[in-house]
């Protein structure tokens, strides 16, 4: 790893943001009386309190992308750091919220993930999941980027991993998506009854694709006792 202490700096600031996010659900489900999100009529209509949590989660969002800029010095290695910090970000929300609350009570229950474009829902389990192959696909792009690992990635594995993100926002989105005609209240109403884990796990294998494919340049530039690179 070259840049070691740029990788630690970024998951320092993705721990410290997780609390502050942590803190703001914490405060905000209180106010509602819903510290358990999946109950009857999930999203209550308080004040002009969607209106913040919708720019609240994009400006969160430009947070994350913006650290990664501002760490990486390419392309590939400022993807990498936002997604280290997206990945850290996101698992380390539920550990506050577990020491903050109680809750989540177990990987099993379900949460609002997300609310643009539509409301998310899913299993807490299934975000933590591809936070983790956020974090090892961002570590290995933004450590490794040197020698082989400096050539542009196989489209092929881009674009299954993008594929991948698709299948799993529309696992995410799927029951919001088919009540989106009844109108808002169907959507601040809904409480879906399963999730989709089949398609779900063939999203997150695609996701892994690009984690895969780097880890095979890795090892192939680490067997070269000559340090030169061939195509993969």
């Amino acid at each position: 790893m070259k840049n070691r202490k740029t990788w630690v700096v970024v998951v320092v600031y993705a721990a410290a943001m997780a609390w502050v996010e942590s803190a703001v659900v914490y405060y905000m489900r209180t106010m509602i009386d819903r510290i358990e999100p999946y109950q009857p009529m999930p999203l209550p209509v308080v004040g002009n309190m969607g209106f913040a949590e919708f720019v609240r989660e994009a400006a969160t969002m430009m947070m994350l992308l913006t650290v990664g800029v501002l760490a990486g010095r390419t392309w590939r290695s400022r993807l990498g750091y936002a997604a280290l910090a997206f990945g850290v970000w996101d698992i380390l929300y539920y550990v506050y919220l577990k020491v903050l609350c109680g809750w989540p009570h177990s990987l099993l229950d379900w949460d609002i993930l997300f609310l643009l474009p539509l409301p998310w829902w899913g299993p807490v389990l299934a975000p933590v999941s591809i936070a983790a192959v956020l974090i090892a696909w961002g570590t290995l792009a933004s450590q490794f980027e040197d020698q082989c690992l400096a050539r542009p990635a196989d489209w092929r594995s881009r674009a299954l991993g993008f594929i991948g993100a698709g299948l799993a926002l529309y696992v995410f989105m799927a029951d919001a998506i088919h009540v989106a005609d009844q109108g808002v209240d169907a959507l601040r109403n809904l409480l879906p009854v399963r999730f989709n884990w089949p398609l779900f796990s063939v999203a997150l294998l695609l996701m892994a694709t690009p984690v895969v494919q780097l880890s095979q340049q890795l090892r192939l530039r680490q067997s070269r006792a000559s340090g030169q690179c061939e195509p993969v």
